[in-house]
Parts: structure tokens; C-alpha cells; sequence
């Protein structure tokens, strides 16, 4: 391409190799662009070598009389911008060893001549470059914006010598001061359009490029003038061809190829994908903005096909599509940036939604941020403050700020989108429906499952009337009650409800999809609620492996499902199974949320539960008290996650014998859950045996025994005979039978809960292990009173 150092290259060349006497027999430069090839040959061979010509002879034998009479020894002849081969090649040397003909030119000249292209500069020779100019104290003084300056004409050797000699002129100008004259006034600055002696180019870079332009035909420049609007990145060609889908796409590989790409207008970088230097990219927006007639249709065309990349990024993209949509992003990030305003009312979110949509699915919240804060600026600035376009981008923005667990950021704009879309959308419309789940996710997140269900119900009601039976949404209405349900303890409740959302999403999306992965992965917690252990660990690995299959390695659904799968294996007691994976969540968590996210709080509680099973208490304690203090921080005071916490911190304390300071935390605990979850619940329960074991070992044996009993009748109700939490309720009520010396009791409520964890956990457990030990101590006890 023009400015890209060619004939300097070609010159120090020379220079090098006639210090080194390598030729001899000379060395011929010559002009061709716009210069008479056999005239300077002629003329050179006169004046330089002293040739004398016989009369008669015309042009080309004049040429060729020159060069059968040269000097002895090696001859370098360099042809010096090539723009039209077949005009010079009558006239080149003939194919004697002693002549090295050298040519600089944009064309390609094929495969029959040694080529050696050349690219723009690395970033630390584009230093160097500039340094030899300026002088390194003013570089290293000013790194950063010589950096940008570099990158600002692309490390294109033109333009930083041009940009150099400017700044050598000017002592008082600070290379921030240029940065911003560039911003502002791009080629048409002085410093890239000055010039002095000394210099090989004897253009500017604008007009360097005006060279290669004018040979351009006029279709190929309306292709160059799209090709500007593109942003700095590789160019996936089926892009253009989406721009232009009214032309035939072999007619546009042939203007691609023939007019731009045989130029060095444009580099191909892999298969179908192209870019352009970033300075030939300020050049054709240049020739954009001249062209009064078609510009307009250019810009029009561009959007519409940029803006159709959005189409491909559905809620929940896979890693394939990720994949496949990467190198388009930054053409849909320049979109918005440059050409917002090109846009129709109808198209103007979706670049932004498409945008976040893409980092969302990556779990690059941070990253979706700006651009769904943009999104809804933008709507507001075209459409006023009520519009069902603002409307989503609230909803949009509310559930990014939910995503990253900012719940007091993410419920007034759930509210202001809620009823905004009433109002204009009426009482039941598909967009309703999705703020009514929406708002209630928050609540069902904030433990106010009261306000959560009737918002469930009334989405799923209105979903079914409006979108029929079986449906996408209907399917994750369905999924959203089931799992409020389930964390009210209403198994029997969200079972079928699963079921149900599981079997519609296989049916409408098939097997392979990251919504059947999540109806799996909460139908299995319901399972592994129920001490169904057999039947949710094959679905937490199927869950596993098609997140990781459709979404990639680090994503959060995938964290999930390495916590889900390791609390498993916890209760199994298989802790050194479990270990590495709540170890490989909470990097991912932290990683892809941040330290402070309310999810790795649950991996933080996860990893100290597990040490504290195997007994490694110094390790468990300081990770409850960082779990119980982010909770409060980022949930508020009253919520279950931190009555959950109060409650670990408690048991461990209980554990240690520190006894003064579990109780205060148990009663905390059971009185927020009372309130918050109702008295019967599975959370209650647990709540109430805690609390009576306390008692229990402090010998507070009458306080202890009615809650034992409550705790054991309220488990029974809601999870059934057969459940792991139920035989510990047993085998708890027996110990305390037992220590009383009521043996029968204790040796019948032994047996019961020896029977529960012999089906669901096997006789290995070390939980069944200690139960049928207080089993066999207790009919020990028996014998010997019978004796």
C-alpha cells in the first residue's frame, strides 16, 4: 500500500549493498509512474556510462543497444513504483545473471516474480522509528501517547516519518497535543500532509493514497467507501455481502480481489475474512463523506446488513455461537458508535441488545454494562422517556444489575419498565409477562417469596393465553414456579411443574440446549432436597457436561453445576471428589463476577461446609464469617441467605464446644426464617434441631425435646418418611431418649432412621455409620438391663 516505506526500503537497500561493492557494474534507479522508462534508460546510459548510440536505431533498439553494452560485473536496476507492468516489462533487462532487477509497486504481479510483501511496522520498531526522529527523552517522557501516536496511523512508516519531521519543527508541542489534532482534523492535519527535503515520499499520506484511489473503477469504489465503515478488525466477508445483497457475490469477489486486494487496499488474513490498514480505513471515510450521491444509500446499506448480526444471538447463546459471531462484534460496536444516528426507529436497540446479549452469555457482565447503560441513553434520546423500546431497555439493564447481584439497582428499573409497558402495551402482552418473571426473580432471589408467587402465577397465566401451550416462555414460567416451590419446601408441589418445563423445552429446542440443561440441573436439586441422591447425580452430569459442551469451560451456569455436583458427592462423603470442584467454582465465580457477588457467597459457604465435614475447623470458620458478613453486605439483614449463614457459623461454634456463642446465632437464625419463610419449612426444621441439639448437649434436656419433636413431625410432613433429614431428626430424638435412659424409645427411633440412611446412603456413610453405632450401644445398654 502507499506510504508503507517501499521506496525507502528499495534506497537503503542499495545503499547497503553498493557500500559493500556488491554490483559492481552499478546502479540504475528509475522512476515509473508517469515517467518514460526507455527515455531514462537511454538517458542513463549516455550520461552515466559514457554509451554511445549508432544512429538509426528506434526506442526499444536504443534500450536494448544500453543494456548489451553495460559495464562489467553485477548491476542493480531498480524500478521504482510499478503501476502498469506490461508498459515497462518491453524495456527491462535481458536474462543475463549479471543484472538484479528490483521493483516497487502496489500491484501483484503473481507468481512468476519473487514478490516480498511488505507490512506495516511491529509496535517497538514503530518506536524506533519515531525515536530516530524526535529523539528518545521526548519518547520516554511521553510513552503512552507516543504508543498512541504509533497506533493512530497504524505504525505506518509514512506517516510516522511525517508525524516525526512535524514534531521535530515543532519543540513545544507534547505528542498529546498531535494525538488530538489527529482526532479532529484525521489526514487532512497538517503533519501527515507536510513534507521536506530529505525524504524519500514526496507525498503526503492522503495524497500517497489518491494514487492508488483515482485507478480504482467507480464500482470499486462504492466497495472501498463500504469497506471504510467497518471498524479496525478483520472483516468477515459474508458481512459484506449482507450490505450488499442485491449484487452478485462473484461479482463482488472480483471487484475485492482485483480492484482492492491486487492494490494493497486490502489484506486477506485468513479464509473469507479481510481487513484494512487503519489508515487506508480514514482514507475511504474520507471519499464517504465526498460522495454526495451514493454516500447516503452506502450508510443505509451498511446498517441494515451490521444491524442483522443481532438476529444470531439469542438470550442464551451456545459457545458455538459465540464462536461464530466473535469476529462481528467489533463491526456491531462500531455501529453504534458511528453510524447510531443511520439507524431506523425500528433497528436502533438491536445492535445494543445483540452486543449484550453476547458478553451476558459469557458471563462478562462488566464488559455488557456500558452498552445496555447506552442502550437505554440512546432509546430516551430518539424516542422520549415512555416507549416500548425504553421500556426493554430498563427490563435489559434491570437484569444485568440482577445478574451481578446489585438487587436495590435492579428493582426500580424492573418497576419503571413494568408499568411503563402496561401502560403502552396494555394488561396482557407477551413484553408484560416478562416483567412480571422478571420482578418476581427478584423477589424469589430476595427471599420474599410472598410477593414472588402471584407474579409467577399471573406470567405463567398470561403466557399460556397469549403464546399457547407450549412455548420457550411458558417453559421457563414454568421452571421459575417450580423453583420458588422448591425453595418453600412444596416438593411435591414443583415436581411435576418440572417435569413438565423439562419435557417442553426438549420437545420445542431439542436435547442440546442450555435450557434443558437448567430444567435438568433444578429438577436434580429437587431430587438431592428429597435425599434422592441416586437419581439427581446422573442429572447434575448430564447438566455438566451439556453446559460445558454448549457454553465452554468458564461460564456461571457451569459453576453451578460444579457446585450442585460436588454438594452431591459431599453427602455421599465423598469430600475428596467434592473438594476440587467447589475449588474450581469459586475461581470461575470470582473470575466471571467478581469478588463481591452473592454467588460466591454460596461457593464460599459450600467450601466451608465441606471442611468442616472432615473436621478442618480453622479453615471452615474464617470462610462462614466472610460468607455471613457478604451476605449481609450485599442481601440486607433479613434475608435466607444470611439466616442460612448465621445458622453454618452457629454449627461450627456448636462444633467447637463454644456454646455461648452458637446459641445467640441459632435463635437469629430461626426467628428470621419464621418470618421470612413461614413456620413450616425444611429451613424452619433444620432451624429447630439445631437448636434442640444445642440444648441437648448442654443438658438442657426439657427445652431440647419438644423441639426435636417439632422439627421431626415438620420434616416428616414435608419431605416424607424416607428423606436423609428425617433419619438425622430420629436419630437426634433417640439420643436424647437415650441419655435419659428411655433405651426402647431411643433403640425403635434408632432403628428407623438406620433404615432411612441404609436405603438412600448405603452402609458405608459415615453418617449410617454413626447411627448404627449409637444402634448397637443402645441395645448393648438394653442386654445389660435384661441381665
Amino acid at each position: 500500500m502507499g506510504g508503507i516505506g517501499k521506496t525507502e526500503l528499495a534506497l537503503q537497500y542499495a545503499i547497503a549493498q553498493l557500500e559493500q561493492e556488491q554490483y559492481p557494474g552499478g546502479f540504475c534507479w528509475l522512476r515509473a509512474r508517469d515517467q518514460e522508462i526507455a527515455t531514462q534508460i537511454v538517458s542513463f546510459a549516455q550520461t552515466k556510462l559514457g554509451i554511445t548510440l549508432p544512429d538509426g536505431l528506434d526506442e526499444k533498439g536504443q534500450v536494448d543497444y544500453s543494456w548489451g553494452h553495460w559495464r562489467e560485473g553485477d548491476v542493480l536496476v531498480v524500478l521504482d513504483d510499478v503501476t502498469e507492468f506490461d508498459a515497462v516489462e518491453p524495456y527491462l533487462p535481458p536474462s543475463d545473471p549479471k543484472f538484479k532487477v528490483l521493483l516497487t509497486t502496489r500491484l501483484n504481479l503473481g507468481s512468476s516474480v519473487q514478490s516480498l510483501s511488505i507490512e506495516e511496522l511491529d509496535d517497538e520498531s514503530a518506536l524506533a522509528l519515531l525515536e530516530t526522529l524526535v529523539g528518545p527523552d521526548r519518547i520516554y517522557s511521553q510513552l503512552e501517547a507516543a504508543k498512541t501516536l504509533c497506533g493512530w496511523v497504524g505504525n505506518l512508516p509514512l506517516g510516522l516519518e511525517l508525524l516525526g519531521r512535524f514534531l521535530a519543527r515543532k519543540l513545544d508541542w507534547s505528542f498529546e497535543k498531535l494525538v488530538e489534532r489527529l482526532e479532529s482534523k484525521k489526514l487532512t492535519a497538517k503533519a501527515l500532509i507536510a513534507k521536506e527535503s530529505g525524504m524519500t515520499a514526496q507525498l503526503g499520506v492522503a495524497s500517497a493514497l489518491e494514487l492508488s484511489w483515482v485507478e480504482l473503477s467507480e464500482v470499486e469504489q462504492e466497495l472501498a467507501c463500504l469497506l471504510g465503515m467497518f471498524a479496525i478488525a478483520p472483516i468477515p466477508w459474508h458481512l459484506v455481502e449482507e450490505c450488499l445483497f442485491d449484487q452478485d457475490n462473484d461479482d463482488l469477489e472480483d471487484l475485492r480481489d482485483e480492484g482492492l486486494r491486487d492494490r494493497n487496499l486490502l489484506k486477506r488474513v485468513e479464509e473469507s475474512t479481510y481487513q484494512l490498514h487503519q489508515i487506508v480505513k480514514e482514507f475511504f471515510r474520507i471519499k464517504l463523506h465526498e460522495r454526495t450521491d451514493k454516500g447516503e444509500s452506502l450508510k443505509t446499506a451498511y446498517c441494515r446488513g451490521i444491524v442483522g448480526i443481532e438476529q444470531g444471538i439469542d438470550e442464551r447463546p451456545t459457545i458455538d455461537v459465540i464462536t461464530e459471531i466473535k469476529g462481528c462484534i467489533p463491526h456491531l460496536e462500531e455501529l453504534i458508535r458511528k453510524w447510531i444516528d443511520h439507524l431506523s426507529d425500528d433497528d436502533l436497540i438491536l445492535p445494543f441488545q445483540g452486543i449484550g446479549r453476547y458478553y451476558e452469555g459469557q458471563g462478562n457482565y462488566g464488559l455488557a454494562l456500558p452498552w445496555r447503560q447506552k442502550c437505554l441513553v440512546q432509546a430516551k434520546k430518539r424516542f422520549g422517556t415512555e416507549h416500548p423500546d425504553v421500556a426493554t431497555s430498563l427490563n435489559n439493564l434491570a437484569l444485568l444489575h440482577y445478574n451481578q447481584g446489585r438487587y436495590s439497582e435492579a428493582k426500580p428499573l424492573y418497576d419503571q419498565a413494568l408499568e411503563m409497558r402496561q401502560k403502552l402495551l396494555g394488561s396482557e402482552h407477551p413484553d408484560v409477562a416478562q416483567s412480571l418473571n422478571n420482578l418476581a426473580l427478584l423477589f424469589d432471589r430476595q427471599g420474599r417469596y410472598s410477593e414472588a408467587e402471584p407474579l409467577y402465577v399471573q406470567a405463567l397465566e398470561m403466557c399460556q393465553k397469549l403464546l399457547g401451550g407450549e412455548h420457550p416462555d411458558v417453559a421457563t414460567s414454568l421452571n421459575n414456579l417450580a423453583s420458588l416451590f422448591d425453595r418453600q419446601g412444596r416438593y411435591s408441589e414443583a415436581e411435576p411443574l418440572y417435569d413438565q418445563a423439562l419435557e417442553m423445552c426438549q420437545k420445542l429446542l431439542g436435547n442440546e440446549h442450555p435450557d434443558v440443561a437448567m430444567c435438568l440441573n433444578n429438577l436434580a436439586t429437587l431430587y438431592y432436597k428429597q435425599g434422592r441422591y441416586s437419581e439427581a447425580e446422573p442429572l447434575y452430569d448430564r447438566a455438566l457436561e451439556m453446559r460445558q459442551k454448549l457454553l465452554g469451560g468458564e461460564h456461571p451456569d457451569v459453576a453451578t453445576s460444579l457446585i450442585n455436583l460436588a454438594t452431591v458427592y459431599e453427602s455421599q462423603g465423598r469430600y475428596s471428589e467434592a473438594e476440587p470442584l467447589y475449588d474450581q467454582a469459586l475461581e470461575m465465580r470470582q473470575k466471571l463476577l467478581g469478588n463481591e457477588h452473592p454467588d460466591v457467597a454460596v461457593c464460599l459457604n459450600s467450601l466451608a461446609g465441606l471442611y468442616e465435614s472432615q473436621g478442618r475447623y480453622s479453615e471452615a470458620e474464617p470462610l462462614y464469617v466472610q460468607t455471613l458478613e457478604m451476605c449481609q453486605k450485599l442481601l440486607g439483614n433479613e434475608h435466607p441467605d444470611v439466616a442460612q449463614s448465621l445458622n453454618n457459623l452457629a454449627f461450627l461454634y456448636y462444633t467447637l464446644e463454644r456454646y455461648s456463642e452458637a446459641e445467640p446465632l441459632y435463635d437469629q437464625a430461626l426467628e428470621m426464617r419464621q418470618k421470612l419463610l413461614g413456620n413450616e419449612h425444611p429451613d424452619v426444621a433444620q432451624s429447630l434441631n439445631n437448636l434442640a441439639k444445642l440444648y441437648y448437649i448442654q443438658g438442657r434436656y426439657s427445652k431440647a425435646k419438644p423441639l426435636y419433636v417439632q422439627s421431626l413431625e415438620m420434616l416428616q410432613k414435608l419431605l416424607g418418611n424416607e428423606h436423609p433429614n428425617v433419619a438425622r431428626s430420629l436419630n437426634n430424638l433417640a439420643e436424647l431418649y437415650d441419655i435419659q435412659g428411655r433405651y426402647s424409645k431411643a433403640k425403635s427411633l434408632y432403628e428407623q432412621s438406620l433404615n432411612i440412611l441404609q436405603n438412600l446412603l448405603g452402609d458405608e456413610h459415615p453418617y449410617t455409620f454413626k447411627v448404627q453405632s449409637n444402634f448397637d450401644d443402645c441395645c448393648k445398654k438394653i442386654k445389660e438391663l435384661d441381665t
